[in-house]
């Protein structure tokens, strides 16, 4: 028998059950094996590593120095062993560091004010959080979970919906100050738009005209790669700027930022959803754990 082929644990569990139970017959009983099975092992064990470590009588069992050092040992070990599947199995307490990729836009103003519930519940977690907008290869990135918006477009991740935002078309009192509010949709031509410096699934903004859908191309004045720059910008009096409702609602209450060409405004809604490896097995009970805490806290 090669050393591959040699289950070491599991002659550890038979020997310590020989020798709590006091005897190959009281040890069989627990491990479901015949008494000639269980002395056969611990024979062959005794070969293995050429110590004698029990002496047979017809009375009681009684463990050699080296016996003893072994049982001593195979009880650390197996207590070792059974930390470690309790530590990566579903059942275990939510410990370890969660690693999230989101927008800026999410992060600062949906995740951050959720995050101390969340580190109050399971104080064990630690969180590693990267911002971007782009999209990203969770595996390269070695993030856990990552929050975007729109539809799942790779096979490979497994998507939970948190909830969805409507947009809006915002813009500084000090730029309407300067350059009018837009009241049509030809307006928007002669104003400075600010869009994404990336692709997007829908290339312009959609409006309401004539009781139906439109999609105005926009050609913007400033491109950014994020939505938090975008509302920045917005907010220095930059341009217009259509963006997730809950990023500008706290602005507009403030008067920092006005909605504008309302009435246009077609009511479509940007998904969110939260994305993770789907491999078949079961979560690591931190991801779970946060996964479930974002489905029920979550509010767009």
């Amino acid at each position: 028998m090669g050393h591959q082929d040699i289950n070491r644990s599991g002659e550890m569990e038979v020997f310590v059950s020989v020798v709590e139970r006091g005897g190959f017959s009281a040890a069989a009983a627990v491990r479901r094996m015949t008494p000639s099975a269980v002395s056969k092992l611990v024979a062959r064990l005794e070969a293995r590593l050429g110590v004698r470590l029990v002496n047979r009588s017809t009375r009681r069992l009684q463990l050699t120095p080296e016996g003893c050092a072994f049982y001593e040992r195979s009880i650390a070990i197996l207590a070792d062993i059974a930390e470690a599947e309790r530590q990566a199995s579903s059942g275990e307490e939510a410990a370890g560091r969660i690693r999230i990729n989101t927008s800026g836009s999410f992060g600062n103003h949906v995740l951050a004010p959720l995050l101390p519930a969340f580190m109050a519940l399971h104080p064990a977690v630690t969180l590693d959080i990267a911002h971007t907008d782009k999209v990203i290869d969770l595996m390269e990135e070695r993030a856990d979970v990552a929050i975007r918006a729109g539809p799942l477009k790779s096979s490979s991740l497994i998507a939970r919906k948190l909830g969805a935002t409507g947009k809006i078309i915002v813009a500084s009192p000090e730029y309407l100050r300067r350059h009018g509010e837009p009241r049509t949709l030809a307006d928007l031509r002669r104003h400075c738009r600010i869009g994404f410096s990336y692709a997007r699934a829908i290339e312009g903004w959609p409006m309401r005209e004539s009781g139906e859908t439109v999609t105005i191309p926009i050609t913007p004045g400033i491109q950014v790669g994020d939505g938090e720059a975008m509302r920045h910008l917005a907010l220095s009096g930059a341009g217009l700027a259509r963006l997730a409702a809950f990023t500008v609602r706290a602005d507009i209450e403030a008067g920092r930022l006005v909605p504008v060409l309302e009435e246009a405004n077609p009511g479509d809604l940007e998904e969110f959803y939260a994305l993770y490896m789907g491999q078949g097995g079961p979560l690591p009970a931190r991801v779970r754990a946060l996964l479930d805490f974002l489905a029920s806290h979550v509010r767009l």
